[in-house]
């Protein structure tokens, strides 16, 4: 499967508007590209249609040589009879580069938010996830909030394949140890070190997200305390990639470092490689709060079912 793009202009706020020369090929399903943070995703709007997309699509429409380029793929479906019951607007399904489904994602939510908020003229929307049942509303200008549950700490939540004390896992990778391992909807293990600038983390990080511990995998954050109420931090996110920025993982490292009395507020400022985040730590969950901005659209020649 080929996707042939073809860009057509640059115009105001650095939007890049994409179609497809009909000519070419069917224009079957329209794309929105979004990214927040720089952490970039593909929607597609499956509410008519709603069908899986093979893993082979997937990993062709995330791979910028063969497709759009991104580091998930996004479908809006109708929400479960379930989450319907429960108030939510529609459900959101999330692949990850390799084709595999995950359950959550912050900066993806704050996205798929941003669009249905824009598109119905509400301030507020509630997605259903895999994982839970994500309350968003909108922060301002091209900013939106999104409430997440209470995060999880029992080893099997994580989930690990034995139990042990997750707030001290017993595993190392050259500066990383003591990982706090914890649950944002997905697995996050969260290390702190003294300089983040120091730790390589595409050489270390691997063999902690693969560790056998973890029953499948990890997201490793590792962390720089900058005082009281702000912390640096970098993310290897499942499959095996250093983003520029991850939602959940920004939650996962103000709780830990809460935790650990690394930082003394219930409010603290993510700085993650792609911009900023807030996170605010609550009695039965937390609530993280960043920009999102809109790359391109276009059309995927999609065959579903």
């Amino acid at each position: 499967m080929a996707f042939r793009i073809q860009p057509l202009a640059i115009q105001h706020e650095g939007r890049l508007n994409v179609t497809v020369d009909p000519r070419q090929h069917r224009a079957d399903f329209p794309f929105l590209k979004m990214h927040g943070l720089f952490n970039c995703f593909v929607i597609l709007d499956l509410r008519g249609s709603p069908q899986r997309v093979p893993a082979e699509d997937v990993q062709r429409i995330c791979d910028v040589r063969s497709g759009v380029g991104a580091e998930q793929l996004l479908t809006i479906e109708p929400p479960t009879d379930a989450g319907r019951s429960s108030g939510a607007d529609v459900f959101m399904r999330i692949y990850n580069i390799d084709g595999a489904e995950v359950s959550a994602c912050g900066n993806a939510t704050r996205c798929v938010a941003h669009h249905l908020m824009r598109a119905s003229g509400h301030e507020t929307v509630t997605i259903e996830t895999a994982a839970d049942l994500l309350r968003c509303s909108a922060s301002g200008d091209e900013a939106v909030s999104v409430q997440f549950g209470p995060i999880g700490t029992a080893w099997n939540e994580v989930p690990l394949t034995e139990p042990a004390d997750t707030s001290c896992l017993p595993i190392e990778s050259g500066p990383l140890k003591g990982g706090f391992a914890v649950s944002v909807g997905n697995p996050h293990t969260v290390f702190f070190v003294d300089r983040l600038a120091d730790v390589d983390i595409p050489r270390f990080a691997p063999p902690i997200q693969n560790h056998p511990i973890f029953q499948s995998g990890t997201n490793v954050g590792v962390g720089e305390i900058v005082d009281a109420c702000t912390i640096k931090l970098a993310v290897w996110e499942r499959p095996g990639m250093l983003t520029q920025a991850c939602g959940t993982g920004a939650c996962a490292a103000a709780f830990v470092a809460r935790q650990r009395r690394f930082i003394s507020t219930n409010s603290v400022t993510v700085h993650l490689p792609g911009g900023t985040l807030r996170i605010d730590l609550q009695e039965h969950g937390v609530t993280m709060t960043g920009p999102v901005a809109t790359c391109c659209s276009g059309y995927l020649p999609l065959q579903l079912g």
